[in-house]
């Protein structure tokens, strides 16, 4: 390992990272609070606002992966679709199968320039969480229950609010529910095969009423549905922490747009259009393991300095008064004050490991467990 791999291996680097995004988060939660005082006044003032305000939390951690790991991705996709990315709004259907590649959504945004606009269709426990969670409430992101009965009118509403949304913005949806793991997908190729639906081999059966109802509310709003199928050259099996160490990754991300015009509005034509779609999307990773390559043409967007700019405002803004007063609490040599430094630091050691620790593949969603398996439903 080089120096420069060694230092970025270092927890005290992860802690300087964890330190910068909690206390700005908390302090852009803060601001987002008072421009609720806009609402009733200016909603589209509001909203502008907003998603610059949640520029400035998001891109931290696409500054993560783009600059301080580095990690290329490779874009295949038709050059005459290329100019329209980032012009128009549009629904990115993405396969759920790596750590990161929520991050890796979010670094496709943030290259056509509307990261801060775009929205998640994301379990409602989730607002509940300081810093992400509260910025997606106040940037009007959509959140489930996944019970569909509750869900219904609750998506459809929050969906429904989005078709006057003054930014352009990318609306990303798993529609695998969770992430790819043998259990589930096992699980789920079960569930397929009592519905009498052909089975896949890279992922998990879809769950198509999150995404018709999306269509249906954001039809003529939306322009294009974006078909992304995501993988990493040689076997690459990404990490939230090997992206915290500086480890980069060699992304390729297959992107198809598919004019929303050719999605049925019928529910059911439209779950029929979504299997057919996951097929299709099978079919690619097949040829990709097989081959080492997506179709059409590589592509890579170039890295903007947005998400650089943006951190580095907020560590200059917030680092000198940390060391100041770490330096201050150390140099006292009271036993109390050390101690207390001890702690602190210990409990941020686990939040970081925390932090990490939700992203795992392992410790995702309870999905394929056999008390759940009889009551999923499509």
């Amino acid at each position: 390992m080089d120096l420069i791999g060694l230092l970025k291996s270092q927890f005290l680097c992860h802690l300087v990272f964890c330190y910068v995004f909690i206390a700005s988060g908390l302090i852009i939660n803060t601001i987002q609070l008072f421009t609720l005082l806009l609402w009733p006044i200016n909603k589209q003032l509001f909203r502008k606002i907003n998603c610059r305000l949640s520029y400035c939390v998001s891109s931290q951690l696409v500054m993560l992966l783009e600059w301080w790991s580095g990690t290329e991705c490779v874009i295949h996709t038709d050059p005459q679709a290329y100019p329209k990315y980032g012009k128009e709004n549009a629904i990115v259907v993405l396969n759920h199968k790596f750590e990161i590649d929520f991050l890796c959504g979010w670094s496709l945004a943030e290259r056509f320039g509307v990261l801060g606009g775009s929205k998640v269709l994301a379990k409602k426990e989730l607002a509940y969480v300081p810093i992400i969670g509260w910025m997606w409430y106040f940037t009007e992101m959509v959140f489930c229950t996944r019970k569909w009965e509750q869900d219904r009118k609750t998506v459809s509403k929050s969906l429904l609010r989005l078709r006057d949304y003054p930014e352009k913005y990318f609306f990303l949806i798993h529609c695998e529910g969770t992430r790819f793991t043998e259990k589930k997908h096992q699980i789920s190729m079960q569930v397929a095969q009592a519905k009498g639906l052909p089975s896949l081999k890279y992922h998990l059966l879809p769950r198509t009423k999150g995404f018709a109802i999306t269509v249906r509310s954001l039809r003529n709003v939306v322009s294009a549905v974006y078909d992304c199928t995501l993988n990493f050259r040689n076997n690459e099996n990404p990490t939230l922490l090997g992206v915290l160490n500086g480890k980069k990754y060699h992304a390729d991300l297959y992107v198809r747009r598919i004019p929303l015009e050719e999605v049925p509005e019928e529910e059911d034509e439209c779950s029929a259009w979504l299997h057919k779609l996951y097929q299709e999307k099978d079919a690619f990773q097949e040829e990709y393991y097989r081959t080492g390559t997506f179709p059409e043409t590589p592509m890579v967007p170039p890295r903007r300095p947005w998400t650089l700019i943006n951190w580095l405002f907020w560590a200059s803004l917030l680092l000198y008064p940390f060391f100041r007063f770490l330096t201050n609490m150390i140099s006292s040599g009271s036993s109390l004050t050390l101690a207390s430094f001890a702690l602190v630091f210990f409990v941020a050691s686990m939040g970081v490991r925390w932090m990490i620790g939700v992203t795992e593949i392992d410790k995702g969603s309870a999905y394929g467990n056999i008390d759940s398996k009889q009551k999923r439903s499509d």
